[in-house]
């Protein structure tokens, strides 16, 4: 098992000025960092996978799609656009040396149609997926889609539905994570949802209800354990938690309050809790 941090606590573009944070993350415990994608800067990358390769933290990434590159558009000229970009994201993961490429790249974050998704839009998304997924296979990057709630997006809201469509993309390079946030809202059976999708999950976010510290809130955490120790889950555990350190992210997250005393309090008490409750029993 590897315990991973979003830097998404801190910052969007993580930079020169973030490397004694980095520092204290490896102090701190942690095995590597998920890397927000949003500056696609490939040489800036490649300079920041040095740094993380010198500190001996290893690193996954997210991202997530925009309207103007939305793989589910009905505009080939804009799902022609996802297809780019979402190429240039792939290129910033082999640049930083990040093997995993996490996030909701099925569709644009907060764009809604009014009803769930259409046969078509299922169908535009796969097209476009596999595009990317031919060209990350060649640079060493499984695509790993997250679903989210149905505030955050229709597409792909469950674990089921999610796994049936990767499953159907039939690609190697597409896989899924499971977000123990999402799942707090839309499922209705934690265990039954984990091992629906166990065949093709690859990554897992830690984040309690109301993304504050894990372990402090309300999510069934027994049974989230219980059950990705039945479906011997051996990949990442990555902490995904907002706080009030970037007010346009704290605005994007609808994070309105702080919750937790400090962001040091909440990584280190975080990873505390994944530990213990992964490799105390």
């Amino acid at each position: 098992m590897k315990y991973g941090l979003n830097m998404l606590l801190w910052t969007t573009d993580v930079n020169e000025s973030h490397y004694r944070l980095l520092e204290q993350i490896k102090g701190w415990g942690y095995d590597g960092v998920e890397l927000p994608i949003f500056e696609l800067d490939v040489a800036r990358f490649k300079s920041l996978g040095g740094k993380l390769t010198s500190l001996g933290l290893e690193r996954t990434a997210v991202t997530v799609s925009t309207g103007d590159a939305n793989p589910v558009s009905d505009s080939p000229a804009v799902r022609q656009a996802a297809v780019d970009r979402l190429k240039k994201v792939v290129d910033c993961c082999h640049a930083a040396g990040a093997q995993k490429l996490c996030g909701p790249i099925h569709s644009a974050l907060g764009q809604f149609s009014g009803a769930g998704p259409t046969a078509s839009e299922l169908g535009w998304c796969k097209e476009t997926l596999l595009q990317v997924a031919d060209f990350a296979r060649d640079a060493g990057v499984t695509l790993v889609v997250e679903y989210l709630n149905r505030f955050e997006c229709y597409v792909l809201t469950s674990a089921a539905d999610t796994a049936r469509f990767v499953t159907e993309c039939n690609h190697p390079n597409i896989r899924m994570m499971y977000d123990t946030f999402h799942a707090n809202i839309e499922e209705k059976d934690l265990a039954a949802a984990i091992k629906a999708c166990a065949p093709v999950t690859v990554h897992v976010h830690i984040s309690e209800n109301d993304r504050s510290t894990p372990g402090e809130g309300h999510v069934d955490w027994e049974t989230t354990w219980k059950a990705l120790k039945e479906i011997r889950y051996e990949g990442w555990l990555v902490v995904e938690a907002f706080g009030l350190t970037l007010p346009e992210l704290a605005a994007a997250t609808k994070i309105w309050r702080r919750m937790h005393p400090s962001e040091e309090y909440l990584a280190t008490r975080a990873l505390r809790f994944m530990k213990s409750r992964w490799e105390g029993s």
